[in-house]
C-alpha cells in the first residue's frame, strides 16, 4: 500500500453497529466540554454520527458542524441527523470553515491524522478566540498487544507478501508531544494525559475487520480479508480484549 494513498473510506453502517466501545469513551469526554446550547460546535471527525446525535442534544439552541474524512461515514451522520448538523467530507489537516465555531470536540480520531502540526494549525483557526478543544483519541501505547498479534499474523502466508514489514497509518502521540504541539499552534491552558481503556468489543470479527484492521484489509485481496481477520481475533485470544489507551486533551485557542 503506498504511503500517498487517498485515506481509506469505512464501511459505515457496520461501524454504526458495533461502536458502542466509541459511543461509551466518548461520554465522559463530552461532559468535560462546558456548553451553554447555543453554541456553534465542530464535531472533528463525526463517523456515523452516533456520538454526533450526544452533541447535537446538548445545544438545543446551537448547530453542530460534523466532519470526517470518509464520505461513507459523512453520509451516514447527514441521513440519521438531517439539517440538525452542517455534515461535510474534508481532511481535518485541511480544514477551512467559513465562520468559525465555538469550540471543537473530537473522539477516537485524531490517532487517524498523519500531521498533527498542521491538525492543531487547522483548529486553531476554526475556533473564535477563546474557544475550547475537548478531544480523546489513541494514544502512545494504544493497542500495542493488539497490533503485535496483527503484525505476527501478517507475517505469516498467504498474508505476508501483501502486508509483511507493513507498520500502518497510525499517530499514536505522547502527552508531553501533543501539548507542545498545541502550543505552537496557539492554544493555552492545555491539559494533555493518557488513560488506560482496555475494551472487549462486541462481535470481535466484525469490530476489528471495521475499526481496527480496515487498512490491513485493503491491501489484502478479497479473498483473504475475512481469513485475515478471523486470524487476528483467534490468535487474540477469548474473550478479545483491546488495550485501548487514550490521549486526552483540554485547550483553548490563545485569545
Amino acid at each position: 500500500m503506498s504511503p500517498d494513498a487517498p485515506p481509506r473510506d469505512w464501511d459505515a453502517v457496520t461501524y454504526d453497529r458495533v461502536s458502542d466501545p466509541q459511543v461509551a469513551m466518548a461520554r465522559p469526554v463530552l461532559d468535560r466540554l462546558a456548553l451553554a446550547g447555543d453554541e456553534r460546535v465542530l464535531d472533528a471527525g463525526c463517523g456515523s454520527g452516533r456520538v454526533t446525535r450526544l452533541l447535537v442534544d446538548r445545544l438545543p439552541h446551537g448547530h453542530v458542524v460534523a466532519v470526517d474524512g470518509s464520505p461513507a461515514m459523512v453520509a451516514e451522520t447527514a441521513a440519521a441527523l438531517g439539517d440538525r448538523v452542517t455534515a461535510l467530507v474534508c481532511d481535518l489537516a485541511e480544514l477551512r470553515l467559513d465562520e468559525p465555531v465555538d469550540a471543537v470536540f473530537s473522539s477516537a480520531v485524531f490517532h487517524w491524522v498523519p500531521d498533527h502540526d498542521r491538525l492543531f494549525a487547522a483548529l486553531a483557526a476554526a475556533l473564535r478566540p477563546g474557544g475550547a478543544l475537548v478531544a480523546q483519541c489513541g494514544g502512545a501505547g494504544n493497542v500495542e498487544r493488539f497490533h503485535a498479534v496483527a503484525r505476527a499474523v501478517a507475517d505469516e502466508p498467504p498474508f505476508a507478501e501483501h502486508l509483511a514489514g507493513w507498520e500502518g497509518p497510525w499517530n499514536f502521540a505522547t502527552a508531553e508531544q501533543t501539548a507542545a504541539r498545541l502550543e505552537r499552534a496557539g492554544f493555552e491552558a492545555v491539559r494533555t494525559w493518557l488513560e488506560p481503556l482496555p475494551v472487549v468489543p462486541p462481535e470481535p470479527v466484525e469490530y476489528l475487520r471495521t475499526v481496527c484492521l480496515g487498512h490491513h484489509l485493503e491491501a489484502l485481496p478479497q479473498r483473504l480479508r475475512r481469513p485475515y481477520a478471523e486470524a487476528v481475533a483467534a490468535r487474540c485470544g477469548d474473550p478479545l480484549e483491546l488495550d485501548y489507551v487514550r490521549l486526552n486533551i483540554d485547550a483553548r485557542r490563545a485569545g
